[in-house]
């Protein structure tokens, strides 16, 4: 298994210091962490195993190695491998979630009142990110699997891309808004890193959209080189 940090993590701990948010953006990372362990223990449970574990700006990343029957395997329209994707995906808010119940059990824990909120809200607020129509987040995962498993591959890459860039537009326009009243810098990182994954799956989605052209040409062209000429329509 590989392991990685990606270098901005210190940028933006530096930013955070500067501005005195480094409490609560430790507070989102810890429990970012967990919120991925959730994920983890859902792949290993559904036989997929992690290739690389990555520490980003806001949060952890998991990619998992799918064994090749997996692709195989179909369950009406769909593929199995779809529905465990969904399955895992759903699984890192479902572990923020079950932490706030426990939480919010009275005799639980025993941290006093303000620690115990900074941790519900840390909480609440991985769940509001992740569930974004967004891809790469969870909410852009399960969205992008349940349009697979009704329409297809391609037509599933299409639409979670142009939903991602929508969702992202319209979360810029209101973040900017936002920021002016709060002045709050944590807003603006989220919105760059954001936008970073946003050009970083456009070029993934364009490069794909090449691959598919191109192997439907060559469909087409073999098609019509297997098609038989009566000699009598060929011409002298």
């Amino acid at each position: 298994m590989k392991f990685r940090i990606d270098l901005k993590i210190f940028i933006f701990v530096i930013l955070f210091l500067i501005t005195n948010q480094i409490k609560i953006y430790a507070m989102i990372m810890i429990f970012a962490i967990i919120h991925e362990l959730g994920h983890l223990i859902a792949g290993m449970l559904l036989g997929m195993k992690a290739e690389k574990i990555e520490i980003k700006p806001f949060g952890v990343a998991i990619d998992f190695n799918i064994k090749r029957k997996d692709y195989i395997v179909k369950i009406k329209k769909g593929n199995l491998l779809e529905v465990k994707k969904i399955l895992v995906a759903l699984a890192g808010p479902m572990t923020n979630v079950l932490i706030i119940f426990i939480l919010a059990i009275p005799t639980m824990f025993q941290i006093n009142q303000e620690e115990k909120m900074l941790m519900i809200f840390s909480n609440i607020t991985l769940i509001l990110f992740n569930i974004l129509p967004f891809y790469p987040l969870d909410g852009g995962r399960v969205l992008k699997g349940i349009i697979y498993i009704l329409k297809g591959k391609q037509t599933a890459e299409k639409y979670i891309y142009y939903i991602s860039y929508i969702t992202l537009v319209i979360m810029t326009v209101i973040s900017s808004i936002a920021i002016l009243y709060l002045k709050n810098i944590a807003i603006f990182l989220v919105i760059i890193f954001l936008w970073g994954l946003q050009i970083k799956e456009q070029k993934i989605y364009r490069n794909r959209i090449i691959l598919y052209e191109t192997i439907e040409k060559e469909i087409k062209n073999d098609e019509y080189k297997n098609i038989k000429i009566p000699i009598e329509n060929k011409i002298n």
